[in-house]
């Protein structure tokens, strides 16, 4: 059971994670041990909350397929045990992400002296950039 919150817990048997050979250079053992782990999680089909579901799917996440599947593969160690590990923190992540909704951001506006410290630059280097061009014989 994959433990999202106190109050969100994803049962086993709908995460379905799958063992297959791992790719890239290993030598002899990459060739013949299935290492690497394929996890695959139906959204649609998942016990989460909807709203969980439909922040999901709106995600532009490439994991996520266009039927609603979240796919990722995990191959970076040389045991299943972590790799299997590692993709499940990866769900975890992934579900995390959409679980709180992002601080609403408060609109500010510049105070007085913050303007006139500005303006006060900006005429210093127009001044400094008209004593550029100015060459007397």
């Amino acid at each position: 059971m994959l433990e999202l919150s106190r109050q969100v817990t994803l049962p086993d048997h709908e995460i379905e994670m799958q063992a297959v050979r791992a790719q890239g250079a290993g030598g002899q053992n990459v060739n013949k041990v299935a290492t690497a782990i394929h996890l695959r999680f139906d959204i649609q089909a998942s016990s989460l909350p909807e709203g969980f579901k439909e922040k999901l799917l709106a995600l532009g996440d490439q994991r996520i397929t266009r039927d609603g599947v979240v796919i990722i593969k995990a191959q970076s160690h040389r045991t299943q045990e972590r790799n299997r590990a590692e993709a499940l923190a990866r769900l975890k992540a992934l579900i995390k992400s959409v679980m709180y909704a992002p601080k609403k951001r408060i609109a500010t506006r510049p105070s007085k002296g913050a303007k006139q410290r500005r303006l006060d630059s900006k005429k210093k280097r127009g001044r400094h950039k008209a004593l550029r061009g100015k060459v007397e014989p």
